[in-house]
């Protein structure tokens, strides 16, 4: 299983931007980057750079995505009929700890990779720990009963910094419906995503 073992909100102040929408980024505090360096001005950012800048956005969005993971999630895209960067987006949307996070079953991306490896997620009713499966459209996740009654699972749940998206379908508390693979524009992430910069690095 790969593990971010770095401080997660180190990401946050590379990249200069609150990239989860969480209050307690340090971006909120300190717009500069971290270590002695980070105040010093920034020249012109080459291509290449705000390509590469896109793709650790994007692949950082989503947690512990490793980058053999995130490429071939880009290859399989590439492969698909239609946008390449449309579906880019669609294929990490239908991640599980994404949709278990976009039912506000965790605080945070990280929180729900962690509900889902430790067995307290329901696909269809049964029960799957593989953070990185592809859900269908229709499916129905479901939280287990002791993870309903869990401070972090509640907290979540009360979280009003986002909303659930219209493509997932609630039902109750504990139960949402994954209707449809959603675009670009349906994703509500708190910062501008950019994946044609992301086809562009990887299409070099």
């Amino acid at each position: 299983m790969s593990k971010r073992h770095s401080a997660k909100h180190k990401l946050d102040r590379r990249l200069g931007e609150n990239i989860w929408g969480r209050p307690k980024s340090p971006v909120n505090k300190r717009e500069y980057g971290p270590g002695q360096h980070g105040q010093r001005r920034k020249g012109k950012t080459s291509d290449f750079g705000l390509q590469l800048r896109a793709k650790q956005k994007l692949k950082g969005y989503y947690g512990d995505v490793t980058e053999k993971q995130f490429r071939s999630c880009y290859h399989e895209a590439d492969r698909m009929k239609g946008d390449t960067s449309q579906n880019l987006i669609g294929l990490l949307e239908r991640r599980l700890d994404a949709i278990v996070y976009r039912a506000k079953f965790a605080p945070t991306v990280f929180a729900a990779r962690q509900l889902v490896s430790h067995g307290h997620i329901r696909v269809n009713g049964v029960k799957c720990n593989i953070a990185s499966r592809r859900v269908d459209v229709g499916s129905e996740i479901t939280l287990s009963n002791k993870a309903q009654e869990m401070a972090l699972v509640i907290e979540a749940q009360s979280l009003a910094e986002r909303d659930i998206p219209e493509y997932i379908a609630t039902d109750g508390a504990a139960k949402v419906t994954f209707t449809r693979v959603p675009t670009l524009d349906e994703v509500p992430y708190p910062v501008k995503m950019e994946p044609n910069l992301v086809v562009e690095f990887y299409s070099r």
